[in-house]
């Protein structure tokens, strides 16, 4: 897995996360996700599939750097 990647894509979650107030951390890792492998953040109600491995590498890495 790409290092740079994945410390980018939790960069934006972090900040996705810093500008919303009911957003958590799982939510912001898969809208990042999404908008990495689909273009576009999700819209409501979207279901297209997301790279899980990505998600969790995204998810690990917020929480490593939040202590959650």
């Amino acid at each position: 897995m790409d290092s740079n990647l994945i410390n980018a894509l939790a960069e934006k979650a972090l900040k996705l996360l810093e500008k919303s107030d009911n957003c958590d951390i799982e939510k912001a890792c898969w809208m990042i996700t999404h908008e990495y492998h689909h273009g576009i953040m999700p819209f409501e109600y979207d279901i297209r599939e997301i790279d899980e491995t990505i998600y969790l590498s995204v998810l690990q890495k917020i929480k490593e750097k939040t202590g959650n």
